[in-house]
């Protein structure tokens, strides 16, 4: 398989950002509105803040495996993938990406409220900017961790997945600014 041909493998993403904009932005399953640290403190300051909420976990994870389900239904993209998740079939892949997915959101979401960076702000700092540049990608990682019962994706697979992906989810951003989903670009 190509390195950019991985890329495919997590072309399912879209799909949580495709069910949790409408969420947001109609504020629906509000009882699931709730913050996934409980309103936790570490140092002083919250553990994953009030945007990482039960409701955004659940419906992202959702609307990748969805994505997942629907895709595989479409031989062209469902063989661009490898034999082993193919192997595992589509109701696997897709239940494992979407957990990678959502995992994938936490560890930067701590780091940034340790920073004392508010949600959706960046801080023009060297360490802002990379953190910012991470948040674009950081599904890969989760990704490719969440995958590894089924694939090993390789260190050339996984930056040009991950260069693939910023860019996507940098351009889906723009989007959801635009249409006031999204308070902030990144």
């Amino acid at each position: 398989m190509s390195d950019a041909r991985a890329a495919w493998v997590f072309l399912p993403l879209v799909g949580s950002f495709l069910a949790h904009a409408p969420v947001i932005r109609l504020d629906l399953f509000r009882p699931l509105k709730k913050p996934v640290d409980g309103g936790a403190s570490f140092r002083g300051h919250r553990v994953f803040g009030d945007n990482k909420t039960w409701r955004g976990l659940l419906v992202m994870a959702s609307g990748v495996l969805v994505a997942a389900l629907l895709l595989s239904r479409w031989p062209w993209y469902w063989a661009q993938l490898p034999a082993e998740i193919r192997e595992a079939g589509a109701l696997v892949f897709g239940a494992l990406l979407g957990v990678g997915t959502v995992l994938a959101e936490l560890p930067g979401s701590f780091l940034k409220r340790q920073l004392d960076i508010a949600p959706g702000a960046q801080r023009s700092t060297l360490l802002g900017r990379v953190l910012s540049l991470w948040d674009q990608g950081d599904f890969v990682l989760g990704g490719a961790l969440a995958l590894l019962p089924i694939w090993v994706i390789t260190w050339r697979e996984a930056v040009a997945s991950f260069v693939v992906v910023a860019a996507l989810h940098l351009a889906i951003s723009v989007v959801g600014y635009a249409l006031g989903v999204r308070k902030t670009v990144l």
